[in-house]
């Protein structure tokens, strides 16, 4: 398992003194592996020959946004899984929601405390180590059947990874609630992964649908969404979601999530 002392970061931050705050932090939890760079352009050029563990970035750089720069990342086969963790003080959902659809592992505000740092750092080794844990042992993974239903594709590719990380080998993907409702009336699952706002049916009609009227109503389903509005996660609920994750989403969460409703079958 990689140590945190021998984590390889590449920061892109175009403030000298806010590049210094994060080094220092960074260095209080041992890590003192880090290459800064002023523009998104100057980053994705080293990660491009130099793949480090984690990239780190601002949300506003002179030359691109972090938005620009992980859809670029995840558009690359050898870039797609890269961690990705957003230092910004950027609150706007219309700037940040396509930045979590896109595989975020972690948002750390500006400014930020040890603390808020170190549980984001240790998501990304749990996530970097995940294939490696032998704390889900107990349980073949390999042979349970998954279906991740979410419109956007970078999401879906983000949660497979994690996944197949974790063991799970027989994954199925959908785009939309409608979609899948052809895959559900004709193949068993073992566990529905879904977002709640998607086209034509949404997450939680989709698990009204599983729970009602498939022949799988007992199927555990997991909604993992950027959704923050309590009375629709209510309605989730109430519609029979087992488990609701927000995104970006933690591994070690993830692991725990998924043990917990797999052993409820």
């Amino acid at each position: 398992m990689l140590s945190i002392q021998h984590l390889i970061v590449a920061l892109a931050e175009s403030s000298s003194v806010q590049a210094q705050i994060i080094r220092n932090a960074l260095s209080e939890l041992g890590i003192t592996r880090m290459e800064v760079f002023e523009t998104g352009e100057a980053l994705l050029e080293y990660i491009g020959k130099y793949k480090p563990d984690v990239v780190m970035s601002a949300f506003h750089l002179p030359d691109m946004t972090a938005g620009e720069m992980i859809f670029q990342m995840r558009g690359h086969p050898e870039l797609r899984d890269l961690p990705f963790i957003l230092v910004s003080s950027e609150t706007n959902p219309d700037l940040i929601d396509p930045m979590r659809q896109a595989g975020l592992m972690g948002i750390l505000p500006k400014p930020f405390d040890l603390p808020q740092l170190r549980k984001v750092i240790n998501d990304t080794l749990d996530f970097l180590a995940a294939n490696q844990n032998d704390t889900d042992s107990d349980l073949d993974y390999a042979d349970l059947n998954i279906l991740v239903v979410d419109d956007s594709v970078m999401a879906r590719r983000h949660i497979r990874t994690v996944l197949e990380r974790l063991g799970f080998e027989k994954i199925t993907e959908s785009w939309s609630g409608k979609d899948a409702l052809p895959l559900i009336d004709s193949t068993l699952f073992d566990l529905v992964l879904t977002d709640y706002n998607m086209p034509m049916m949404d997450g939680c009609e989709l698990a009204s649908y599983i729970r009602t009227r498939s022949m799988q109503s007992s199927v555990p389903i997991i909604m993992i969404s950027s959704e923050e509005n309590m009375e629709r996660l209510a309605a989730a609920e109430a519609a029979g979601v087992s488990a609701i994750m927000g995104k970006p989403f933690e591994t070690s969460a993830v692991r725990q999530v998924l043990r917990t409703q797999l052993a409820q079958r």
